[in-house]
């Protein structure tokens, strides 16, 4: 490991210097590369002895052994630098070190607060996740009227793959109301007491965009589908800053200690959206966070009037706005042109009306925001290609690096019109290998070759984002990784990759987390590679990926994190 605690040492490395600094830059075939200072008091560091991986904004992947930093950006990279001065001296030991990885698609403080809460992730009956929300409720200093909040349970990895129900919740926790979020957030269980808060009865009807899962006698079973979710949901208290600070504290040390510098947050309400500034104000943001607001979010217009926002230290960017299309398919809300396969009535369900998509469209291109569509099932996809299309002719100075968030099942034909409109894909690796025991019983076989259909979208030109959706997936870049180059899980399986020729080069993955996620919020000037001029972020790992089997890349362990030339973990 590097021997970091020379760059805590201000006498060290802060000089007056007046000086124009050349040094050769051999690897990018860069002669030269100057710094004129005046009488600045500068930070210069050397990392050398390294085993080092980049893309340049080409997308070539690169290979150097020693990097510059002057304050917070690369000064100079390559091999054998020339350096003038007296920068502090770093020994890398022969570590491999590689540009800060990018999550192009996650949920900041839902991940603090999945750390904060009740985990039902991995568990295999509802009993066992009845046990560990028992098991939490008695740890947890809470009085009896507070609710009991948990993330995770996903009943298709159950030993009965069906839906829970009200029922073992009453028994274990009657008096307190409780809430459990399905691993996807598209659905939640509850107990009698949440229906009785919420005022839901047999009489009560499902609302747009949702479903109340009723039972044969036209009981609410404790299952709360998409919009019906916001029933129940919008009587848990909202909050406060003190908890708010305590998700994002959470958060960023979990991202941090998994080589993740930057992440873009998908679908923030006006409260987060002034705390985020707040946060980067007060300089207390660990990790840089590409925001998008919530297109549901009653202020939206107020702030798209503001425009677009960004911090001095490029921490903070607010320029996008994540609109919902449709639900997920393990809770069968994907929309779908066809039937489920496994549900021959159900089509899914539409978050967002199609009737009302071309006005939320005009609204936020016409404000000059990028919009960014939750899409999962075939027709919410289509609905987005045809939504863009038309409303690219009434804002034609606003149709680049738009995106759909997920692109996860998409008819086969649709997929040559991403990259004709010069929509990014946003995808997350690891949704496949989670879905992969159960996406053929949805869709059947003949939809499965337009779906998690990376490859594709790269034969074709197509840029993609990848990310994580944490904390749906665990938030561990080298899981997705893993996961894109191998399509197997965790206990690599299947042996052959499951969908096999939709698998990608690892350069190509290393790119989707990477310049590609950097492209898509419009960052790449700044992060994404480790370039000359752009920001030190990096990471150091315990191994080279590129040059060990695929299946070890999955268990990859970060030394270190760098983010603005500062160590942060």
């Amino acid at each position: 490991m590097l021997g970091l605690n020379h760059h805590c040492n201000q006498n060290g490395y802060h000089r007056v210097i007046k000086i124009i600094a050349t040094v050769s830059c051999m690897v990018f075939g860069i002669s030269t590369v100057s710094a004129a200072t005046t009488d600045k008091a500068l930070a210069q560091t050397l990392i050398s002895n390294v085993n080092g991986y980049t893309l340049n904004n080409k997308g070539e992947l690169l290979q150097f052994s020693e990097m510059l930093i002057l304050d917070d950006r690369i000064l100079a990279i390559g091999n054998a630098l020339d350096v003038i001065g007296e920068p502090v001296r770093i020994d890398g030991q022969g570590k491999t070190l590689l540009p800060g990885l990018i999550d192009a698609h996650g949920h900041m403080l839902g991940l603090g607060q999945n750390l904060l809460e009740a985990d039902l992730r991995g568990t295999i009956s509802e009993q066992e996740a009845i046990q560990r929300v028992t098991s939490f409720v008695a740890k947890a200093s809470a009085n009896d009227e507070q609710w009991v909040v948990g993330r995770g349970w996903n009943q298709v990895l159950w030993d009965k793959p069906e839906f829970p129900t009200k029922t073992a919740l009453d028994i274990a926790l009657p008096n307190r109301p409780v809430m459990l979020s399905r691993i996807d957030s598209h659905a939640i269980w509850v107990n009698s007491k949440a229906l009785a808060l919420a005022g839901i009865t047999a009489d009560t009807t499902s609302p747009a965009g949702g479903e109340i899962v009723k039972d044969a006698q036209g009981q609410p079973t404790g299952i709360l589908i998409d919009n019906a979710m916001t029933l129940v949901e919008a009587l848990l208290p909202q909050p406060d800053e003190e908890a708010l600070t305590a998700q994002l504290d959470a958060a960023t040390r979990h991202l941090l200690s998994v080589g993740i510098t930057s992440m873009h947050d998908a679908g923030i309400p006006h409260s987060v959206y002034h705390f985020y500034q707040e946060q980067a104000k007060a300089h207390a943001l660990g990790v840089r966070i590409y925001a998008m607001i919530a297109a549901t979010d009653p202020q939206l217009a107020q702030m798209l009037a503001r425009g677009h926002i960004s911090d001095p230290s490029s921490m903070l960017s607010i320029r996008s706005v994540k609109v919902y299309g449709d639900g997920a398919l393990g809770s069968r809300g994907a929309a779908l042109l066809a039937p489920y396969s496994d549900d021959p009535d159900n089509h899914g369900l539409l978050v967002t009306p199609q009737e009302e998509l071309p006005q939320v469209f005009r609204t936020i291109l016409g404000a000059d925001f990028q919009l960014n569509y939750h899409a999962i099932g075939d027709r919410a996809n289509r609905l987005a290609l045809q939504q863009f299309a038309q409303t690219f002719g009434e804002f034609p100075e606003n149709t680049e690096r738009h995106r759909v968030e997920h692109a996860q099942v998409i008819a086969v034909e649709d997929i040559p019109l991403f990259k004709q409109y010069g929509i990014i894909p946003s995808m997350q690796p690891t949704h496949a290998t989670s879905d992969m025991n159960m996406a053929e019983d949805r869709l059947g076989a003949a939809r499965l070759k337009g779906a998690y259909a990376w490859q594709t979208f790269l034969k074709q030109g197509s840029r993609i984002a990848f990310g994580s959706d944490f904390p749906v997936e665990l938030a561990n870049p080298f899981h997705g990784l893993h996961a894109a180059v191998t399509r197997q899980n965790a206990q690599q399986q299947p042996a052959d990759g499951w969908v096999a020729e939709q698998r990608v080069t690892l350069a190509q993955a290393f790119r989707g987390f990477t310049l590609d996620a950097a492209y898509a919020g419009f960052q790449d000037k700044d992060i994404g590679t480790l370039e000359v001029g752009k920001k030190a972020d990096f990471i150091v790992i315990d191994r080279d990926i590129f040059a060990i089997s695929p299946h070890l890349i999955r268990d990859t362990k970060v030394l270190q994190t760098w983010v603005n030339g500062q160590q942060r973990f």
